[in-house]
């Protein structure tokens, strides 16, 4: 079985598919092109195929051809396939043109799993046990993987899966072709921070006659920042980004209301639980010193994404015999972004491994990043991605099958 040269003869189709994807690219859990195009793809493989209820997920079961009916695991494999409201600039021939994005690189993801389920069918006979395929809409916010996983995705074998693994493109930070994980949170949990500031307008040319909202929506903004390097360890850090300010409508006027939201992001359980307190402590006791009143909800978001540290090991493992030592990076810090495939690994262990997708000639360092408008992903590297997928997929069930027939020696020897 060679997985590499089986999958780079896919390679051309698999850019196809992407790029038809990326032409296309649908927002939320509904994404009815998105899924029928998964499912053209898939169509004659021997899968067992189901779509979602609440949203439009595609979840396929291979039947390993060396399963043990009583012993075999479960191989979860997910990618998300939903794209961002985002207006395209690449100017990319293959550009979307519905106001819509695959700026984070979702369309690669479908597509590298397409592959491996391809790659997988071809070898079927040689499958110590079950994969489950994790198409899933969602992921920007929408909790896809949640859905997912309450709809019963990792019961889709008839058994728990035992374990999963996600990767994730990235148009900037790592070289093209660089796979990289670490142990323990490799994402941040985030909240999103919506403030409401209720003051009393009035004319601008006497702002002591009104309660301003806006210079106490401001002060807000500048005291967060102080309060999270004065309350927060800087070896457990937390991020604070206001990127949304609404207020006023004349350069005159002094509305009565104010309005902010922010993203807040965070490494540990322990800062996680503590982050919504401070952040009302500095917002409450700010608009009684201004003299208005604020209304703050602290929604959370994702968990963080952590790794299983034998799991993230065997996935550098694979990466590292069917690729080459060099193509894999252990990194040393978390990144700040989130993901909803923290759902799945809160209830199986497993492994969220980045890929490094920077453009031909960019600079990692200075390339756009996902989210982007202008954000860029080389898909030369997909038939490495499905091969690594397949590689994690067959070689985790192995390891299974040849710990328990270790066990199982080790007990008639007893």
């Amino acid at each position: 079985m060679n997985l590499v040269d089986d999958a780079r003869a896919l390679q051309g189709d698999l850019v196809q598919l992407r790029r038809v994807l990326h032409r296309e690219p649908e927002v939320g859990l509904s994404l009815p092109r998105t899924q029928e195009r998964v499912l053209d793809a898939l169509a004659g493989l021997p899968l067992e195929i189901s779509t979602g209820t609440n949203t439009t997920s595609v979840t396929a079961v291979l039947r390993g051809g060396r399963r043990s009916v009583d012993a075999a695991q479960t191989v979860l494999l997910r990618a998300d396939m939903d794209g961002l409201p985002v207006t395209e600039q690449t100017g990319l021939d293959f550009a979307a043109q519905n106001g819509a994005m695959h700026g984070c690189g979702h369309d690669l993801h479908t597509a590298a799993l397409v592959g491996a389920a391809q790659l997988l069918s071809r070898h079927r006979d040689h499958l110590a046990g079950d994969v489950v395929l994790m198409f899933q809409p969602g992921e920007e916010g929408w909790d896809g993987a949640k859905v997912m996983v309450d709809e019963g995705v990792l019961h889709a074998a008839g058994r728990r899966a035992d374990t999963a693994y996600g990767m994730h493109v990235f148009s900037c930070q790592k070289p093209q072709g660089r796979f990289f994980s670490k142990a323990g949170t490799l994402l941040a949990a985030s909240y999103k921070l919506t403030v409401t500031v209720r003051g009393a307008g009035g004319h601008g040319s006497s702002p002591s006659t009104a309660r301003d909202p806006i210079t106490a929506m401001a002060e807000m903004i500048t005291s967060l920042q102080t309060m999270i390097t004065r309350t927060f360890d800087v070896f457990d850090p937390v991020v604070v980004t206001v990127a949304n300010v609404q207020a006023g409508s004349r350069h005159n006027i002094i509305p009565d209301d104010a309005r902010f939201e922010a993203t807040v992001r965070c490494y540990s359980p322990t800062t996680y639980e503590k982050v919504p307190a401070a952040l009302r402590r500095v917002l409450e006791g700010v608009a009684s010193a201004q003299r208005v009143e604020v209304d703050v909800t602290v929604a959370p978001e994702f968990p963080m994404t952590i790794n299983d540290i034998d799991e993230v090991a065997f996935g550098a493992e694979v990466v590292s015999d069917l690729m080459g030592e060099d193509r894999y990076e252990t990194v040393t810090h978390p990144m700040a972004g989130s993901e909803d495939f923290s759902y799945v690994l809160q209830e199986v262990p497993g492994a969220f491994i980045g890929l490094g997708a920077c453009m031909p000639g960019a600079d990692p360092a200075a390339a756009p990043m996902n989210h982007s408008p202008r954000a860029q992903f080389d898909d030369a590297v997909l038939a490495d991605a499905a091969t690594i997928y397949a590689g994690l997929a067959v070689r985790r069930l192995d390891k299974a099958r040849s710990d328990n027939a270790a066990v199982a020696a080790g007990s008639d020897a007893r």
